[in-house]
């Protein structure tokens, strides 16, 4: 009698070791995913902070000669283009995350070509309002960068820990999946060729 009290007791004690596991477990992994979906929430807003300096930009701009209105008309088309494309931070994939980026690179492509137009109009590069916004966009490139690098971090903690034995099956089990990382433009590992 007493064997069976103990093997019960024993059996019931190891059960709800396993059950406190595999809580603490989920519970980390969702503490994990909001991480990841709060820092993505930064991204988004750097970048959204990008999209709306960009009506202000173009509008100090407009004065350009009308050759230039190809580059303010890129850059208006590239906003547009990038604002539609958005993100579910809840299942973020690969796919999506490499449309997202394609769309911001096109903008920030279209933004430079529009900064290095503007240099030739010594009275636009003189303007207070255009300086400010200049500055503005420079403070929000930086932004984005640590927000896609804080995005990165969390990511790596949520991938590893839910890819770790035994986390890996309390992941599958309640569909933890891995989550996509912001990578280099293709190309930036190459310097660019100075010519004078």
């Amino acid at each position: 009698m007493k064997k069976n009290v103990l093997s019960t007791i024993l059996v019931v004690g190891v059960i709800g070791l396993f059950a406190v596991w595999m809580v603490k477990g989920y519970n980390r992994m969702v503490t994990e995913q909001e991480n990841v979906e709060q820092a993505w929430g930064q991204v988004e807003t750097q970048y959204q902070r990008r999209m709306d300096l960009i009506p202000n930009l173009v509008a100090t701009a407009k004065g350009l000669a009308d050759k230039e209105q190809a580059i303010l008309t890129g850059v208006i088309e590239a906003r547009a283009k990038a604002t539609q494309v958005t993100v579910d931070p809840t299942n973020i994939t690969p796919d999506q995350l490499q449309a997202f980026e394609q769309a911001q690179s096109q903008v920030g492509s279209a933004l430079s070509r529009l900064l290095v137009t503007i240099e030739k109009y010594p009275e636009l590069k003189m303007d207070q309002g255009f300086l400010n916004l200049q500055a503005q966009l420079e403070g929000t490139e930086n932004r984005i960068a640590v927000a896609r690098h804080t995005f990165n971090e969390c990511a790596q903690t949520y991938n590893t820990f839910i890819r770790k034995f035994p986390n890996n099956i309390v992941a599958s089990m309640f569909g933890f999946e891995r989550k996509p990382y912001f990578e280099a433009q293709q190309g930036a590992d190459t310097a660019p060729k100075v010519e004078f």
